[in-house]
């Protein structure tokens, strides 16, 4: 961003919001794939959060190096305090209205889709168990492919 401009600022700011936006898409898309049980893809999603992260990193940095060349703190209270002092930026305000109700959508996606893995982990570890038995062996079969239970009338010792 060009050092001070005002038009780079809101360009900045329309660009975080298109990030943001972006970052949402995706975890919504996560969150089916969790719901659905259609794991596959989680890697490649998981890939792309991280790219648009760095993407959003940037964008905060040269958000937060315009608000320090104005002379304001990189935080809340400097970029309302921009705003303060340009009461006429109505589509830059609007811009950040919508990457801070966007960010609010992330942060809950984001703690939905953690409660959906931790399910589907723990449905998981159920059906490992489940599938190992638990803590009691069922011995139903022995190493000859006859059955072990009790009072059994095996064949070979009928014969």
């Amino acid at each position: 961003m060009a050092t001070g401009t005002k038009s780079a600022f809101l360009q900045t700011l329309l660009s975080e919001a298109e990030a943001v936006q972006q970052f949402v898409d995706l975890l919504k898309l996560e969150q089916s794939a969790l719901s659905t049980g259609n794991t596959d893809d989680l890697p490649s999603y998981t890939d792309k959060k991280m790219v648009l992260a760095a993407n959003l990193n940037r964008l905060a940095v040269e958000r937060n190096a315009f608000l320090a060349t104005q002379g304001l703190g990189a935080n809340l209270v400097g970029i309302g305090a921009w705003f303060a002092n340009h009461p006429k930026e109505h589509q830059a305000n609007n811009t950040w209205s919508s990457v801070l109700a966007l960010a609010r959508e992330a942060r809950e996606l984001n703690r939905l889709n953690g409660e959906l893995i931790q399910i589907r982990m723990q449905y998981n570890a159920k059906a490992l168990e489940a599938l190992k038995g638990g803590n009691h062996t069922l011995n139903l079969y022995g190493p000859d492919g006859q059955s072990t239970t009790s009072n059994q009338n095996r064949i070979d010792e009928a014969v």
